[in-house]
């Protein structure tokens, strides 16, 4: 959540400051900031409530402020209402800046994350004598920076080291001093940042996107490790203030990827990328007509020895587990639990012998699910990663990972990750049942064969999207939505309820199809839409029946099912087929729609598609 951006080198920094801050406004943000110095000059600090186009019009642009040397910041509000006062940056001084003024402050600072014992810390720094303007957590720890520079007059390494032992909580902090002209100083834990050099010049952000356009090479710095950065030059260093060393790592997508492309939103070209990141992630994964997770780390005999699994992820990854729940035990002797990380931890949870933790997660560092990570790897269980950002915190600290090739993923409601995630957890299932003896060599290549066909279909599904934009535009003033199905249908409501609401802002709910009866069907009505999903054999006359039900009390109803296969028709108003596949695979195709399902509504209804309001692309902090 929130959006940090730095720079420092030869060019005008406010304007690349704000370029950067623009390519990070998918992380949900509610004000804006910047501050610039020229040389010894005194920093100027601009900063404005609102979308970043208010910052753009108080700085003219970037053309306002001169200075070669700068660090922004968009803010989502945790800790203070959303006032160009609470805005960062802060400053360790008592003014907050204007749109021309110069601050008369030792350090000028923003904060992505959340600082815990920040009230314990104002009360110290209150009694030395401190005042605060703002009701942020991150003047706190700005203000705290300055105290141990103050103090011990030694200079930032150390009033860093000092701050990050002091302060609890998450940052990625960045930070300039006066007496330190040219320099930017930053300091991570837990949140994310990375670093960028070129030719003589230093960028900082939250995500590669911010800085793509102006260089490949980026360091990720580790938690609980800060930096000193001139330009063209990043210095790491450890909490004792020694130096270490980092590698730089190739970024591998283009900046166009991170840009529309022509389309309207990023939301709908993500949905037309993924028949080709699904196929990016097949290709990474199966090689030779055989899968082959050897670059997670993942061996026969390790594989061999998993008797349960647990899935620990947030939001649309949770709902990726979900539907991988249903395959894996189908193909496998595994039991699997699925967890809402945030959840997990908060709990005494028993680990077994011969127990696999499985992590999901877009980023690689949503808080709730590295904290489950760690508390895994604190019991000795082995965890394995499915994720999508290489050098995230989470590739960094899980035994095993796959990487999902989605490329850079700008909407907030997640699609291409989503797919390619699924992707990984049938790779794994199918594995996990051929290494345990449960897939013969026949239903091996059956299952890859069905694999290798998703893209395509995907491409087919997408082929007919106007019949989705025009039920949309009948149903953009729905007021309540329910899904229902059973089994992997289920599963595959979740992420369909999920993506309608959260750009929609319409009240849908997903339940299983059996469940109806007990309690939910007291809520339809003349004029409820219910969807439900018609796609398991064995369970498609159970689930058309819990609809039937709900068309008897007013329901509409809209069916998705398989070509050919049933005569949906007969019993709802509206239907949508999906391509035939082996069922297993299913939650791959029979998203598309609902995807597409939620976008048109959205856009229907005259919203902000790949900025939903509310939220945040990366949740970073509890």
């Amino acid at each position: 959540m929130c959006g940090i951006v730095g720079f420092t080198g030869s060019h005008q920094a406010a304007s690349i400051l704000l370029d950067g801050l623009s390519k990070l406004e998918y992380r949900g943000y509610d004000s804006a900031g910047i501050a610039v110095r020229d040389g010894e000059e005194l920093a100027q600090v601009v900063k404005a409530t609102g979308r970043l186009r208010n910052l753009y019009e108080k700085t003219d642009g970037g053309n306002a402020l001169t200075g070669t040397c700068g660090i922004g910041h968009t803010r989502w509000a945790t800790h203070g209402e959303p006032t160009q006062t609470n805005a960062h940056p802060h400053v360790s001084g008592n003014c907050t800046g204007s749109a021309s003024g110069q601050v008369e402050s030792e350090v000028v600072g923003v904060h992505n994350g959340i600082i815990e014992n920040y009230q314990e810390l104002r009360e110290k720094l209150l009694r030395h004598g401190y005042q605060f303007y703002s009701d942020t957590d991150t003047e706190v720890v700005i203000k705290l920076v300055d105290y141990y520079y103050k103090k011990y007059k030694i200079g930032p390494v150390d009033a860093i080291a000092k701050t990050m032992v002091r302060v609890r909580g998450s940052y990625a902090l960045e930070l300039m001093f006066r007496d330190y002209p040219g320099e930017i100083w930053v300091a991570r834990k837990d949140s994310p940042m990375i670093i960028g050099l070129a030719q003589g010049e230093t960028y900082v952000a939250s995500d590669v996107p911010a800085i793509l356009k102006y260089t490949r090479s980026v360091y990720y710095i580790g938690n609980l490790e800060f930096a000193r950065l001139t330009p063209g030059e990043a210095v790491f260093y450890d909490l004792n203030g020694d130096k270490i060393q980092r590698e730089p790592v190739e970024v591998t997508f283009s900046a166009e990827a991170a840009e529309r492309g022509g389309f309207e939103h990023f939301m709908m070209k993500e949905i037309h990328e993924q028949p080709k990141a699904v196929a990016d992630t097949l290709g990474s994964l199966i090689k030779d007509g055989r899968i082959d997770l050897s670059g997670a780390g993942l061996d026969q005999e390790g594989m061999a020895k998993v008797r349960d699994i647990i899935v620990v992820a947030c939001g649309s990854a949770w709902h990726v587990g979900m539907a991988c729940q249903y395959v894996i035990e189908d193909l496998t002797d595994i039991s699997v639990r699925v967890e809402l990380a945030s959840e997990f931890r908060y709990r005494k949870p028993r680990f077994r012998a011969d127990t696999l933790v499985l992590v999901i997660s877009q980023s690689g560092e949503t808080a709730d699910t590295l904290a489950a990570l760690r508390l895994a790897k604190e019991n000795d269980v082995p965890t394995l990663a499915i994720f999508n950002v290489v050098g995230s915190s989470i590739a960094r600290e899980a035994d095993h990972v796959i990487y999902t090739l989605a490329g850079p993923e700008i909407a907030v409601a997640t699609t291409k990750a989503y797919s390619t995630q699924l992707i990984a957890g049938y790779c794994l299932a199918v594995q996990l049942g051929f290494v345990k003896g449960m897939i013969d060599e026949e239903a091996y290549a059956h299952y890859l064969d069905e694999l290798l066909l998703i893209p395509q279909k995907i491409e087919r599904l997408l082929e007919e999207k106007e019949r989705i934009q025009w039920f949309a535009a009948k149903y953009a003033n729905a007021r309540d939505v329910f899904f229902i199905g059973r089994g992997i249908d289920y599963a595959v409501c979740l992420e369909g309820s999920l993506k309608l609401k959260e750009i929609s802002y319409i009240h849908s709910e997903a339940y299983a199809a059996g469940e109806l009866k007990h309690g939910t069907i007291s809520l339809i009505e003349e004029g409820t839409l219910v969807i439900g999903l018609l796609t398991q054999s064995d369970l498609y006359e159970k689930t058309v029946s819990n609809m039937v039900e709900c068309r008897s009390r007013g329901a509409y109803l809209m069916g998705l099912t398989t070509y050919g296969k049933y005569a949906t028709e007969d019993q709802v108003n509206f239907t949508v087929y999906i391509p035939k596949i082996d069922e297993h695979f299913v939650g791959s195709l029979a998203v598309v729609p609902l995807q597409l399902l939620g976008y048109y509504i959205s856009v229907a209804r005259g919203l902000d598609v790949d900025k939903p309001r509310n939220l945040a692309k990366s949740v970073t902090v509890e």
